[in-house]
């Protein structure tokens, strides 16, 4: 195998179920085995951010511009700007998205599990609380 130019692909809208408000991205790159490596650009609109989520082999996130957060459950808030790398490890419950007045948008990089696991690469929790965003 030689190196390969990625197929373009379409923006699309982030389901309602896993996500506040309206987010848009596109999968840039699934690997195939062995790879297990995912690229997705996720492109969140003010106040818009994930439900409750963990990874089964972890999760970092590089963000491209805007201002936003992540957190882990029962961690500090974290601020993200342009330039900010984080890792979330394996099977940790966190949420991210854009901050109540600014977009921000974030390259995530994440890796399913081997071929010999029917574990989920992600699994979507329930919508953070009115009360965990911050400024509500």
């Amino acid at each position: 195998m030689s190196t390969e130019l990625q197929p373009k692909t379409p923006t699309n809208k982030g389901p309602a179920e896993w996500f506040t408000g309206d987010v848009y991205f596109n999968a840039y790159y699934a690997g195939t085995e062995p790879s297990r490596t995912r690229l997705n650009l996720v492109r969140f609109t003010p106040g818009a951010h994930t439900a409750w989520h963990r990874h089964a082999v972890g999760q970092t996130l590089h963000v491209t511009e805007g201002y936003g957060y992540v957190q882990s459950r029962g961690e500090e808030l974290i601020e993200l700007r342009p330039g900010d790398t984080v890792s979330t490890p394996a099977g940790e419950w966190h949420w991210h998205g854009a901050s109540a007045d600014n977009f921000m948008c974030h390259l995530a990089l994440w890796e399913g599990p081997g071929a010999d696991s029917d574990e989920p690469d992600t699994v979507w929790g329930e919508r953070l609380a009115p009360e965990e965003y911050p400024g509500q």
